[in-house]
C-alpha cells in the first residue's frame, strides 16, 4: 500500500511560502467544506493558487520530488498492468516498477480510494508522486487505447497474426489472405479492432449506424447498448464492403438488405458471426451478433438454477414424449437454455435433431436444419420432414404459427420429446397462444409437460454497490407493498474498474416454471384461460417472473430498476 509521510499541515505550507495568508486560507477552507469541495482543488477552480506552486507544497508535504510529466511516455512494461480505461477512470500515470513497488504520478495523492483500487488490480506496493493535473491527463490521452486514432492502439496487445477471420464456407481465412482482398490495411484493422473489443468487453451486439454527419458504434453488453468512439464517417463505406468481403455478400448491393455471417479468433477465443446489413437514408447500417461459443453452457448444471428449477428442468427432458416450452421476449436467453437441455440429452443411444432460423451454434453430435423460407423450407416443411427420420427427441427453433404447432404438438402425442421456444410474457401464456393458433384444448393437455418464461437481469457489481434510501414512491407506483419490503437492503449501480463503469457485472436468469400437473391440466381441458391457469399453478407452488425478481432484491444481487425492467406486475 501507498507510504505518505507528512513533514507538516499541508496549509501550514502554503502560508509559510507566501502563496496564501492565513485569513484567506482559513475563508477558503470554509467555502470548500460548504460546497463540498477538497481545498486543493477549490484554490485551483478560484485562482487563488497557481498550479505549479500547488504542486510544490504537495511535494513538499509528501517529502517527494516533483514529477514533471511533459515529455514523458510511460513503458508499456507498466501501462499493461492495468486498462487503459482504468487509469483514465484513476486519473493516475504508472511511471515505473522495482520489483513489487509500482510508482504512479497523481494530481491528487490524497486519492486513497484510487491508490487502493490499484493495489487491488496489481498487487503491488503503490507509491505515489506528485504531477501537474494537466501533464497527467496529457499523458493519459496520449496513451489511451481508444478507437478515437482509427482503432489501431486496440491491437497493439492482438497482433495481427493472432486474430483471424474467415467466411462460413471457407472456415478460417487469415488474415494475409483477407489483406489480399481489402485494399486498405487500416481498414482492416479497423474492423479486427472492433470485434477485439466486442469480444474483450463480452458484447452480444456491435451497432454501427450512420447519422447525418457521424458514425455510431455501439456495443450490447448485458443486454443494454452502450456507445463507444467512433471511426470518421468517411470511412463508413470502407467497413461495409469489409465486412461484406468476409460475410460474403454483394459489396456492389446498398438498396436491399443483406444477412451473412463469418468467423472470428482472438484472444485464445473463436466466435461465429451473424451479419445484418439493412439500408437506412444515411448509408447501411450493420448490426453484428457475436455468437462466442465459451459463453455456451455444456449443460443445465452450468446455467446457476435454483434447485427447484433444475428439478423441474431435470423431471420435464427425462420424460420419454410430450412438450416442453420456453418463452420470453427476444434476448432473454430461449436458446441458450434449450441448447443445454439439448447438451444434457445429447447421448450415444438417442437420434436428436432441430429446426432452427438460423442454427445459432453447432453442436457435436445434433442434427441441426437450417430453414430457408424462400424455398419453400419453412419450419411446418422441416419437421414435417424430420419426423420420418426416425427422431428420438426435436428441438424447433420457435412456433411461429398454427400449421407448426400442430405438427410438433402430434409429433409430441406420438412418441417423441418436443422441446421448442414461444414468444409469451409468462409460462401460462404459452398454453393459450396455442389455443388461440387452433389447436384444441385436450391436444394440449395431454402434450405438454412444462412451460417457461424466463428473463435476463444483470447482476450488480459487487465491488462498488452502494445501500440507496428505502424506494418507497418507486414501489407504490409498481404496485408493491412498502411495508413487505422494509426489512430489505436495497443497492444503487455505481461503477467502477472492475465492472467497467456501469455498475452491473454479468447476467443471470429469472426463470417461471409452469408444471402440468392434474390441476392444470383439468383447467386446460375446461377452458385455457392464462390467468385462470396462472391463478392454479401459483396455488400450487410456482413463482412468478416478478416473485423470483423480489427474491433477488431481497438477496442484494441486483437493484430494484433492473427487477421492475425486466418483469412485469403479478
Amino acid at each position: 500500500m501507498a507510504k505518505i509521510k507528512a513533514v507538516t499541515r499541508f496549509s501550514d505550507l502554503l502560508v509559510s511560502r507566501g502563496w496564501l495568508t492565513a485569513a484567506r486560507l482559513a475563508e477558503a477552507n470554509q467555502e470548500a467544506e460548504a460546497a463540498g469541495q477538497r481545498l486543493e482543488q477549490y484554490l485551483l477552480d478560484q485562482k487563488l493558487i497557481a498550479p505549479e506552486h500547488l504542486l510544490l507544497a504537495l511535494s513538499a508535504y509528501l517529502d517527494v520530488a516533483p514529477l514533471s510529466l511533459a515529455r514523458f511516455t510511460p513503458p508499456d512494461t507498466v501501462l499493461d498492468l492495468v486498462p487503459r480505461r482504468t487509469l483514465q477512470q484513476l486519473r493516475l500515470v504508472p511511471v515505473s516498477r522495482c520489483g513489487n513497488q509500482l510508482t504512479v504520478a497523481m494530481a491528487d495523492p490524497f486519492d486513497l480510494m484510487a491508490i487502493e483500487t490499484l493495489h487491488s488490480l496489481t498487487q503491488c506496493e503503490i507509491v505515489p508522486t506528485v504531477a501537474a493535473e494537466q501533464e497527467v491527463l496529457d499523458v493519459l490521452q496520449r496513451t489511451q487505447k481508444e478507437t478515437t486514432q482509427g482503432l489501431e492502439e486496440i491491437l497493439k496487445d492482438v497482433g495481427e497474426g493472432d486474430v483471424e477471420v474467415g467466411s462460413e464456407e471457407s472456415d478460417n481465412i487469415s488474415l494475409d489472405e483477407m489483406t489480399e482482398m481489402a485494399e486498405e490495411a487500416p481498414v482492416i484493422r479497423i474492423v479486427n479492432s472492433i470485434m477485439v473489443e466486442a469480444l474483450r468487453r463480452k458484447a452480444s451486439d456491435i451497432h454501427i449506424e450512420p447519422l447525418e454527419k457521424s458514425l455510431r458504434l455501439r456495443y450490447r453488453i448485458d443486454g443494454v447498448l452502450y456507445e463507444n468512439p467512433s471511426p470518421p464517417k468517411r470511412l463508413h463505406p470502407a467497413i461495409c464492403s469489409r465486412i461484406k468481403i468476409l460475410s460474403n455478400l454483394n459489396i456492389a448491393e446498398r438498396r436491399v438488405p443483406q444477412d451473412g455471417r463469418f468467423k472470428i479468433k482472438a484472444m485464445n477465443r473463436e466466435a461465429d458471426v451473424r451479419v445484418s446489413i439493412l439500408p437506412t437514408v444515411h448509408g447501411e447500417k450493420i448490426v453484428m451478433r457475436i455468437l462466442d461459443k465459451s459463453n455456451l453452457a455444456p449443460g443445465l448444471a452450468h446455467l446457476g438454477l435454483e434447485q427447484q428449477a433444475y428439478e423441474n428442468f431435470k423431471y420435464a427432458i427425462s420424460q420419454p414424449y410430450g412438450m416442453l416450452l420456453v418463452t420470453g421476449p427476444t434476448g432473454s436467453g430461449k436458446t441458450t437454455t434449450l441448447y443445454s437441455c439439448l447438451q444434457d440429452l445429447n447421448q450415444i443411444d438417442v437420434n436428436i435433431s432441430t429446426v432452427e432460423d438460423p442454427v445459432e451454434y453447432q453442436l457435436s453430435g445434433v442434427n441441426q436444419i437450417q430453414t430457408h423460407t424462400e424455398i419453400g423450407m419453412s419450419f411446418a416443411a422441416a419437421l414435417r420432414s424430420l419426423l420420418r427420420q426416425d427422431p428420438d427427441i426435436i428441438m424447433v427453433g420457435e412456433i411461429r404459427d398454427g400449421e407448426t404447432a400442430e405438427i410438433a404438438v402430434k409429433a409430441a402425442l406420438t412418441g417423441h420429446l418436443v422441446l421448442s421456444t414461444l414468444h409469451t410474457n409468462d409460462a401460462a401464456g404459452a398454453i393459450a397462444r396455442l389455443n388461440n393458433m387452433g389447436l384444441e384444448p385436450f391436444l394440449l393437455a395431454s402434450s405438454v409437460i412444462m412451460t417457461q418464461a424466463q428473463r435476463l437481469y444483470r447482476r450488480l457489481c459487487t465491488v462498488c454497490r452502494k445501500p440507496s434510501a428505502f424506494p418507497e414512491d418507486l414501489l407504490r407506483l409498481s404496485h408493491i407493498d412498502p411495508e413487505s419490503m422494509r426489512d430489505v437492503t436495497f443497492y444503487d449501480a455505481v461503477g467502477c474498474p472492475k465492472c467497467n463503469g456501469l455498475g452491473y457485472k454479468g447476467r443471470a436468469a429469472l426463470m417461471e416454471i409452469l408444471m402440468v400437473t392434474e390441476e392444470v391440466r383439468a383447467q386446460i381441458m375446461r377452458d385455457p384461460n392464462a390467468e385462470e391457469i396462472r391463478r392454479i399453478a401459483v396455488k400450487g407452488g410456482m413463482q412468478t417472473l416478478r416473485m423470483l425478481g423480489m427474491v433477488r432484491l431481497r438477496e442484494g444481487i441486483s437493484s430494484l430498476e433492473e427487477i421492475l425492467r425486466v418483469t412485469t406486475g403479478d
